[in-house]
């Protein structure tokens, strides 16, 4: 039996992988005060822990994506994820500041699998053209998964065990690693499939995915290329936005903004919805900005970064309005901002990196942001104290310009050489346009 769009249910099926992911990681951020009072912790040994994850997360990152290279998306992703699923699980147990950051840490190498899978699943199944549509939507997950953290946690800690937030999550995550190999399947294996899509999915692609002897570049290739700084160094600048309100925000509402906790339940989610219309519009934004200017799919990219990078100014501005109802008004377009910009990261990553190598690329590009974001988070936990929040927002969207203008900068359709792609691996439509 054929099924009509498999390709769309493939991509549904790496969104609930994101979602479990990040619902794993933001668990921690709502559950933070409570676990504070009860473990006995303040706010320089929470940035700790936060920093604990992201360390891990940031180096095991390309040695995540090149596993998915060499073993494959279905495999590597199930063994990472009934790993992460565990690892948060065990979070339930802790017993300090200390073995929460051991246990932190793990969960961010076994987490790291996630973001370079689904650039990668992401690849395999869509065309040049709807790709950074695919994008938006499994990027949604990230998003989906910090909007169902604050009311999951809440339930928990009303419950009087925040403990079971963490088994929960966990278990979610062994049920749906049980769902990815059960119904994954690449394009050629997939039983699903009609002809027809699959002619249209192969067609539609660059020659560096449809071309079965393409050459596997060497991790010092893609280091040594241009292409890989042109989001490798906007991953360092941008990255520590994302962190910063998936680790920050329930506290600042709560100490800055003096809410409670059921408030915290009300409000905390919504820069994550927000979050969610970036991922799918940045999406979309691409394939607009071809039709209506006549740029280059790769060009369409970086247009959509800027818009991203632009929007960003919103939450820069926190610090100035008195009322908290307007400060979660200006994270929501923070929220909206950052994964606007990050989706079309991961399509610029696509477009210049081919199938054997476009998992490890954006494992190292993601190396780097996290590494960014831990330097940017171990300063939050000491200046935030000091000179308030509104100035490090403001920061924030400083960075992401910069990143913008990097991107614009750097990012060139793929050439031949060291450490680019071969000659003729355009996009489509892409012939006689600007890079």
């Amino acid at each position: 039996m054929k099924i009509k769009g498999v390709r769309w249910w493939m991509v549904g099926l790496v969104t609930a992988g994101l979602i479990v992911n990040y619902l794993a990681r933001n668990t921690l951020s709502v559950a933070a005060p409570a676990m504070m009072k009860d473990l006995h912790f303040g706010t320089e040994e929470y940035s700790h822990i936060v920093v604990a994850w992201q360390l891990c997360y940031a180096f095991m990152q390309p040695v995540a994506g090149h596993v998915l290279d060499v073993v494959g998306t279905k495999i590597g992703f199930a063994v990472f994820a009934l790993a992460w699923s565990v690892a948060c699980a065990a979070a339930a147990f802790a017993t300090g500041w200390q073995s929460l950051a051991a246990l932190r840490g793990v969960l961010g190498l076994t987490e790291a699998a996630g973001i370079p899978a689904g650039v990668k699943a992401t690849t395999e199944w869509f065309p040049a053209k709807e790709r950074s549509v695919g994008i938006g939507w499994f990027n949604i997950g990230s998003s989906i998964g910090a909007v169902l953290a604050p009311p999951l946690v809440v339930w928990a800690i009303l419950q009087g065990r925040w403990q079971w937030a963490f088994l929960i999550v966990g278990g979610l995550g062994i049920v749906w690693t049980a769902l990815w190999m059960l119904f994954y399947k690449h394009p050629r294996d997939q039983k699903f499939l009609s002809a027809e899509e699959r002619d249209y999915i192969v067609s539609g692609q660059e020659a560096q995915y449809s071309d079965p002897n393409a050459r596997k570049l060497r991790w010092t290739e893609i280091l040594a290329s241009r292409n890989f700084w042109s989001i490798g160094i906007p991953r360092i600048l941008s990255e520590p936005a994302w962190q910063t309100f998936n680790a920050w925000i329930p506290l600042y509402m709560m100490t800055e903004r003096h809410m409670n906790l059921k408030e915290i339940a009300l409000f905390a989610w919504l820069p994550f919805l927000a979050a969610d219309i970036g991922c799918v519009l940045g999406g979309y934004l691409s394939p607009i900005f071809v039709k209506t200017f006549n740029v280059s799919w790769l060009t369409s990219r970086k247009l959509v970064v800027l818009t991203g990078a632009l929007c960003m100014i919103g939450p820069a501005c926190v610090g100035l309005v008195a009322s908290p109802y307007a400060a979660i008004a200006l994270l929501c377009v923070g929220g909206f901002a950052h994964q606007t910009l990050s989706g079309g990261l991961y399509s610029v990553t696509s477009d210049v990196f081919g199938k054997n190598e476009v998992a490890t690329a954006t494992g190292l590009g993601g190396m780097m942001g996290y590494l960014g974001a831990a330097a940017f988070t171990a300063l939050f936990g000491v200046m935030v104290s000091q000179v308030g929040y509104g100035p490090l927002f403001a920061v924030l969207a400083v960075f992401d310009l910069l990143g913008a203008a990097v991107v614009f900068i750097l990012a060139r359709k793929p050439d031949e050489g060291v450490g680019h792609l071969p000659a003729g691996a355009g996009l489509p439509g892409a012939a006689g346009s600007a890079a």
